[in-house]
């Protein structure tokens, strides 16, 4: 418990400092002064000032994630689960200001056209857990049958598209100007029934 605790500790610093200076200005200095440690100590912790950096970011990105998990397992329809996780995905961002500026000054972290995606297990869980609704959106039948895994994909590149604009080029009103518009052409589609 001890180690779990340190290691949270050292994270939610690393966060700070990270989202304070950005990668290239922080020093595995900077983090071990904030939490009040020694160099040496630091070093003990991470190899280096990317493997801290890397652990960050994945800890923050779980934490989002656990937080969207939460929220979808809260609904009880098909509907509700697919806005909810929408929803808390995109405005989690808002209330996680260590997380937004370190996302500005790296938008890598999130990239809309990966060729290499360095947090490519982490965006494929997000991109399972749009799966696993879709996939019980048709189970219920609110959900017609789709290639929920390619849907998925889809889906994932919209909510990129919607980080970028709204956290990244900082356009506050992107997310409420154009969510509802894409829920509604998520759950109801274009054509005519």
């Amino acid at each position: 418990m001890r180690n779990k605790l340190n290691e949270q500790l050292i994270l939610d610093a690393a966060l700070k400092v990270f989202s304070r200076y950005g990668y290239k200005k922080s020093t595995l200095e900077d983090i071990a002064s904030e939490l009040g440690m020694t160099n040496t100590a630091m070093y003990a912790y991470a190899r280096s000032k990317r493997d801290l950096y890397e652990q960050t970011v994945s800890y923050v990105m779980k934490r989002w994630q656990a937080g969207v998990e939460q929220a979808v397992s809260a609904k009880t329809t098909a509907q509700e689960k697919m806005a909810a996780l929408c929803e808390s995905a995109l405005y989690y961002l808002a209330q996680d200001v260590e997380f937004c500026a370190l996302l500005r000054s790296d938008p890598q972290i999130f990239p809309m056209f990966p060729t290499v995606d360095p947090y490519e297990e982490i965006n494929r869980d997000s991109v399972r857990l749009i799966e696993r609704v879709l996939l019980f959106g048709q189970q219920t039948g609110e959900f017609r049958a789709v290639d929920a895994p390619a849907v998925s994909e889809v889906l994932f590149s919209i909510y990129k598209n919607f980080i970028i604009h709204t956290y990244i080029n900082s356009e506050e009103d992107y997310t409420s100007r154009y969510l509802p518009i894409t829920m509604e052409l998520i759950l109801n589609g274009i054509k005519k029934v």
